[in-house]
């Protein structure tokens, strides 16, 4: 062969623009090496033909990338052994390796994807700029010694075999492809051992093409002296294992493969709008739900009118507010029923950079006029059972209440007083929640009125002779009588035991216990002091001595409402809570309009 023009150093028969000789123009090369190529050729691109009418939008890019870049190299391999001319071989060449430059790294981009290995920008970009710069240098051939010092071609048997001296950057380029090589060996195993989510029979055939890659640089070494390299035949085995990951790939894509079957079905309707609100499209199905939508323009606003305003405008807008609301009925008026469905907001993706909105529209009337029904149903049962309940209280509280009027029957000294003092409690409660100091929540103040006519049921066991006395008790008497307010505590609490109310029955249980406490502890049955007096209690005891101040007794006139009051503030502090005692003088006026009421 004929030194070329710009001959590399130590190439007597270097690549240049020189012709071949003779004999070699009129050499075919071998046949089998033709076949070779052009078979590795035509499968790649077979391969490359049914990936393209099986892709979808699930498929992995780098691996698109890959399907059309290996016929691409195949090709080169094809004509550069079937060419005898070295200016030609030298641009094939540069084609070939643009293969050998990037299919590494595209097909270590593929393998971590599948893997599912985040890694950093900063090194996906680094590894491809480091590519390149390999790829540059491949660029150079014919040039400069930077990766092939000199190259010649002559034919062996009939076989163009290529003579190289590679230059420093081809062993940057080696260095490479180990390194992407150990990369998707350590990605494959890190994968099966740790990562549940991902597909063993994928791991398995992303295993073949890196072991066959390892094996190849090998081989190739030995191969290549007879005009045949076993790179295009790695690179068809890859198409062949990435076709079948391909042919799975897309069932393990879950959300991907529910969507794609929800829109297929028909069944669902969906409508797409960019991150401004604009409508970017929507299926079949959302436009026989939503007709309006047939008016809209890609791309356009979606404007501010009366069916968009009740549903797509309002949806957003709540999926956007601060409750960040993304699900929401609407009705469908028909025949021959209306329609009800659900309509659900999401973000749209593209990859992992959220670019708008998704509305998903679903016929969910089966679902709903059962929740209806059921709601109607509960409705019904709850007023029914209300109903009964409160008959089942009302009959409790009345009988209560009768067992509270005979006590106080038994009693001459105070007909009235089961009445007159839950009348004085529910005013002093009144003046108290008016105050707004003393926060009193509406249960407490609704029980503790309830509970007023309890406070004396303990009364019931005392004798007759000692409550129906028409004079003053002696001590001793009077010791008997103070046992009522112990008493009372039992048979409340005896009462009421199977009670749901468990406040309830706390306050009726306190007011009939410790209602002639005193607030320095000299009361009775315990002496308690202070604020281990409950609440309720404290404000019993004001109304209960009230009551027993402005009354009538067999041993005593009813006082004026002066003296009671006198006696009543004289005993803040002593036997009343003092902070009681603006609430008190707040609720006089009230008091005395009802007890003049009364006495009337």
């Amino acid at each position: 062969m004929a030194e070329g023009r710009n001959p590399l150093p130590d190439a007597p028969q270097a690549l240049g623009g020189s012709p071949v000789s003779e004999n070699n123009r009129k050499g075919d090369g071998n046949m089998g090496q033709t076949l070779y190529y052009a078979g590795l050729f035509g499968l790649s691109f077979l391969l490359m033909l049914l990936y393209i009418v099986r892709w979808k939008k699930q498929f992995e890019v780098h691996m698109t990338a890959i399907f059309l870049l290996i016929p691409i190299v195949n090709l080169g391999y094809m004509l550069m052994y079937a060419s005898g001319d070295a200016d030609t071989v030298t641009a094939l060449l540069k084609i070939i390796y643009i293969g050998g430059c990037f299919l590494t790294w595209l097909i270590t981009m593929c393998e971590l994807q599948l893997c599912r290995i985040n890694i950093r920008k900063s090194v996906r970009i680094g590894a491809l700029l480091l590519s390149t710069a390999v790829y540059l240098s491949v660029l150079t051939i014919g040039y400069s010694p930077l990766f092939y010092r000199s190259m010649t071609i002559e034919q062996v048997g009939g076989a163009w075999v290529q003579q190289k001296v590679y230059g420093p950057f081809h062993t940057v380029h080696y260095l490479c492809v180990i390194l992407y090589l150990a990369a998707d060996t350590a990605a494959i195993i890190y994968s099966y051992r740790k990562k549940k989510q991902v597909s063993r029979r994928i791991l398995l055939l992303l295993f073949v093409p890196a072991l066959a890659s390892v094996l190849s640089y090998f081989f190739n070494l030995f191969l290549q002296r007879t005009g045949y390299e076993t790179m295009p035949l790695i690179y068809t085995l890859a198409q062949v294992v990435y076709l079948l990951i391909a042919r799975r790939m897309a069932y393990y894509n879950v959300s991907e493969m529910v969507v794609e079957s929800m829109v297929e079905s028909g069944e669902t309707g969906f409508i797409t709008l960019d991150s401004d609100g604009r409508y970017l499209g929507s299926n079949e199905t959302a436009r026989s739900i939503l007709p309006e939508l047939n008016q809209l323009t890609v791309d356009s606003p979606v404007p501010d009118t009366e069916p968009f305003r009740n549903t797509v405008k309002r949806w957003l807008e709540s999926y956007l507010g601060e409750k960040g609301e993304n699900r929401f009925h609407f009705t469908v008026p028909g025949e021959p029923e209306e329609r009800i469905y659900a309509a659900a907001v999401s973000d749209l993706y593209d990859g992992h950079r959220m670019c708008g909105y998704q509305i998903f529209l679903e016929d969910d009337t089966q679902d709903q006029k059962y929740i209806r029904l059921m709601n109607q149903y509960n409705s019904d049962l709850q007023a029914e059972v209300t109903a009964k309940t409160e008959k089942i209280v009302g009959m409790h509280n009345r009988l209560v209440l009768g067992l509270a009027t005979m006590v106080e029957s038994r009693d001459n000294s105070t007909g009235g007083h089961i009445r007159r003092t839950s009348e004085g409690v529910r005013i002093l409660v009144d003046a108290i929640r008016e105050g707004g100091e003393l926060e009193l929540t509406d249960s407490f103040c609704k029980n503790l009125i309830k509970a007023a006519p309890m406070h004396d049921l303990g009364k019931i066991a005392v004798d007759d002779e000692i409550l129906r006395k028409p004079g003053r008790f002696t001590p001793e008497e009077y010791e008997k009588m103070k046992s009522h307010a112990a008493e009372g505590a039992r048979i409340v609490h005896d009462i009421l035991r199977d009670t749901d109310d468990e406040d309830f029955r706390r306050i009726a249980e306190n007011v009939a216990h410790f209602h002639h406490e005193r607030i320095d502890g000299s009361g009775y049955p315990d002496g308690l002091k202070g604020e281990q007096i409950p609440l309720e209690a404290r404000i019993m005891a004001i109304a209960d001595v009230y009551d027993a101040l402005v009354s009538r007794r067999v041993y005593k006139s009813a006082f004026s409402f002066e003296k009671a009051n006198q006696i009543i503030l004289e005993g803040m502090g002593s036997q009343f809570d003092p902070e009681l005692e603006k609430y008190y003088t707040a609720a006089r006026p009230r008091l005395e309009a009802y007890y003049t009421g009364e006495n009337a």
